[in-house]
């Protein structure tokens, strides 16, 4: 039985997730298959390449760095998220990147996107984020709406794989990983409520599928949610979340509550270990 691992997106509250993986890092467990939505996917590559730490430490080094994240770079970029700082200078500069230990993992590693033209999921496998294509795919994963530009790589526009599929626990069942444990960075009681399209609807009029996939969201989301609370009763799956509101936006990039939510994380994975490996062993 093949074993997964999905990881929900949330930009800076995804920081949560970054201590969750850390602590799995730390005790070796590893998985068939990992699927990541925008900062998931980010997460989830470090995951892979087997670099406990890494991205804690590099988002309180350089979260504040205008070149990482400012209203500078989406004014004279139009991202908001430095593509050269984040794809380039960081993982090949200045917190390398294990693309090595990637390339060479057993554990296959995908990251999902939302094509703009067809308002349809795009689940790309990843083995070498050396190859620039495959780094495209990566950024795209992570590009929020409104605030990143589309990114056109491989023939194809695209923007945050968490617009159409934003915990993929479905699509990664279908795609033969049986026994999967799940990471999302909301607590259960959260609800995604009906959004005004408004500006977003203009920003993207010449791409009407993906507008009405920012219109559907709100159901998709609420939709997985109760599909993996259902598979956690049932014991089909093995779910971690947070137990309490992380109180963190997802532009926030003070390090004190980076550390506060990487800690939460943490906290939440060692309270479960040993019922998580029992639960994989079993």
């Amino acid at each position: 039985m093949k074993t997964g691992l999905v990881l929900e997106g949330g930009a800076m509250r995804a920081t949560y997730t970054i201590g969750v993986l850390d602590v799995l890092m730390e005790n070796k467990i590893s998985f068939d298959g990992v699927i990541g939505v925008s900062a998931g996917a980010i997460h989830g590559a470090s995951y892979v390449s087997n670099q406990p730490g890494r991205n804690i430490r590099y988002y309180k080094k350089y979260g504040s760095d205008k070149r990482f994240m400012s209203k500078r770079n989406l004014i004279f970029t139009g991202d908001l998220f430095g593509k050269k700082f984040c794809y380039e200078d960081l993982p090949w500069k200045l917190d390398i990147f294990d693309n090595d230990t990637f390339k060479n993992s057993r554990t296959e590693f995908y990251a999902v996107c939302a094509n703009v033209e067809t308002g349809e999921s795009e689940y790309v496998r990843l083995n070498d984020l050396r190859q620039p294509v495959q780094m495209d795919y990566l950024r795209a994963s992570a590009s929020m709406p409104l605030v990143s530009k589309i990114v056109e790589t491989d023939g194809k526009k695209l923007l945050d794989g968490g617009i159409t599929d934003s915990i993929p626990l479905k699509k990664f069942q279908e795609m033969g990983f049986a026994k999967n444990v799940v990471v999302a960075t909301r607590t259960d009681s959260y609800i995604k409520t009906e959004e005004q399209i408004g500006i977003a609807g203009l920003v993207y009029k010449k791409y009407p599928r993906f507008v009405e996939a920012l219109r559907k969201r709100p159901v998709m989301y609420n939709n997985e949610k109760a599909y993996i609370l259902d598979q956690e009763k049932k014991g089909s799956i093995f779910f971690i979340r947070p137990h309490e509101e992380l109180g963190i936006s997802r532009t926030d990039v003070n390090p004190d509550h980076l550390e506060r939510v990487y800690q939460i994380g943490r906290r939440d994975a060692e309270a479960v270990l040993d019922k998580l490996k029992a639960w994989l062993e079993g």
